[in-house]
């Protein structure tokens, strides 16, 4: 079941473009592992969705997603500063959120996922998030060098649900879209919603 609405809005925009998709893929640490610690390691976190093109090559046949639906939006920069210094973001420590990024035994974790379910390491790794802050300070995001090493040096975007339906929202046409989101938009561009709400 996919959990938030962010969450069901990239699965569609990801089917949108021709990706099959997957969600809410389980991982955590094996007990294998040298760093394995019982007490904090033994609840499995998941990989809000995975995307496979079968007809694109490179890290963008696979696309892997972590979704953060924060109604505040999500500032790049301060996130990075609190996972840094060990801080509380969005209710809890920062790097919990991003744990994938941040840790060693569960980026392992993560790689093995992936690979289990696509068959590969090679993907672009997605920040889904409702809106961005600081649009200048996305770059910091995107080309974290501790970020990518962690994910196997595969590349980095940060996507915010508007980036989503500015690429949608060119693209359709008059002809019935394929999937909800699709749908959705053809709906509101056929309200005219957007000019009633351009300022008189």
């Amino acid at each position: 079941m996919k959990e938030d609405i962010l969450e069901q809005l990239v699965d569609e925009y990801l089917m949108h473009k021709g990706y099959f998709t997957m969600h809410n893929v389980k991982f955590k640490p094996p007990v294998s592992d040298p760093d394995f610690v019982s007490n904090q390691d033994s609840v499995a976190s998941d990989i809000d969705v995975i995307a496979v093109h079968p007809c694109k090559t490179g890290p963008d046949r696979v696309i892997v997603v972590s979704c953060k639906s924060w109604q505040e939006g999500f500032d790049p920069s301060a996130c990075i500063a609190h996972i840094t210094q060990n801080k509380k973001y969005a209710g809890r420590e920062a790097w919990r959120g991003f744990r994938e990024l941040c840790n060693p035994k569960w980026s392992r974790a993560f790689l093995a996922a992936v690979e289990a379910a696509t068959g590969t390491q090679s993907f672009t790794y997605w920040t889904a998030v409702t809106s961005i802050r600081k649009n200048r300070t996305k770059e910091v995001w995107e080309s974290n060098i501790e970020f990518r090493a962690a994910i196997g040096g595969n590349p980095i975007r940060l996507v915010s649900f508007a980036d989503m339906l500015d690429d949608v929202w060119e693209q359709l046409s008059t002809t019935p879209a394929a999937t909800e989101l699709g749908r959705m938009i053809q709906l509101m561009k056929a309200s005219r919603w957007l000019d009633h709400r351009q300022p008189t």
